[in-house]
């Protein structure tokens, strides 16, 4: 495979993901922001470092309010992580290796892309905004079964996982990492009404409230929730789960391109050994936004890695 061909594969599943992931972020924000006691400012500071944006909003003057945030992170286009900039960048990535792509993914791609030039002013404000986000994740998920069902076990299926689980492995991290480290109540103890209601609309984010439910079978913690998100293998969004993934899938496309593996393969061995074999005390003794910080900037140095050995 052409290595064009591999980075358009790969950066049409990451920022699908991205798009899903900011759409669940805002969510958050919105439910948040809903709830007595949560300081605005905190809400939409903390969605704005979760998806790597608050350089570029305050770069731009707008005010730190819902009015201010949800048109930024949902349509702007001079945000490369805007819900509207990813369905972009992923289509185009898609019309550069169309051939690539079963009838199936390029339908769920330019679908998603027809649609949303069909959204106006309306759709995003406060009032109009969940509709688009249920549109975006239900896009993703589109994208996500149409490539998973449709595609032949090839390296261009391989490198589109890759895509696809070296965003969410960041993307999990960063929105736990949030969650306890800029919003952690100051002003109650950790395991308080608010602190309650903040967990649970984390998980509900992640798709993963009743997935936490069954495997506890007790009322949130967060120690639980965050071992539920970086430890646990079952649940598909979590860190370890992610990695399980990128681990079997480098190992394929290195089968398939009868290479030996590089420094992507050392570096996701060590992140995925250390997530296999970690237990959630001794991550919560080192402490949790120290921990998540070192795998977010680990994953960032994998997906340069990755780029280095595969797609340049």
């Amino acid at each position: 495979m052409l290595s064009r061909t591999a980075n358009s594969l790969y950066w049409l599943a990451r920022y699908v993901e991205r798009m899903d992931f900011v759409a669940r972020m805002l969510e958050v924000g919105l439910r948040m922001g809903s709830m007595s006691g949560t300081s605005r400012d905190s809400e939409w500071t903390s969605t704005l470092i979760a998806t790597g944006c608050e350089p570029g909003f305050r770069a731009t003057g707008r005010p730190l309010s819902a009015d201010g945030v949800i048109p930024y992170l949902a349509r702007d286009p001079d945000n490369p992580s805007s819900i509207l900039s990813c369905i972009s960048t992923a289509r185009a990535n898609a019309r550069a290796v169309r051939t690539a792509l079963t009838k199936d993914m390029w339908d769920a791609v330019n679908e998603t892309w027809l649609e949303a030039q069909a959204l106006g002013d309306a759709d995003f404000t406060q009032t109009g905004i969940a509709r688009v986000l249920d549109w975006a994740k239900r896009r993703a998920l589109q994208f996500n079964g149409a490539y998973k069902n449709t595609m032949l076990r090839s390296d261009a299926y391989y490198f589109t996982q890759l895509g696809t689980y070296v965003e969410r492995a960041d993307d999990t991290a960063r929105i736990l990492d949030v969650k306890y480290h800029v919003l952690l109540p100051s002003h109650e103890p950790v395991g308080g009404a608010l602190d309650y209601h903040h967990w649970t609309a984390l998980l509900r984010a992640v798709s993963a409230l009743r997935a936490y439910h069954w495997v506890y079978k007790d009322r949130i913690k967060p120690w639980n929730v965050a071992e539920l998100l970086v430890l646990r293998p079952e649940m598909p969004r979590s860190m370890r789960a992610s990695f399980d993934q990128i681990v079997v899938n480098l190992d394929l496309l290195t089968g398939e391109m009868n290479t030996r593996g590089g420094e992507p393969h050392r570096l996701a061995s060590e992140l995925h050994a250390r997530l296999k074999y970690a237990r959630i005390d001794d991550i919560f003794t080192a402490g949790l936004h120290e921990v998540l910080t070192d795998y977010i900037n680990r994953t960032a140095r994998l997906d340069s890695e990755i780029r280095r050995f595969f797609l340049m």
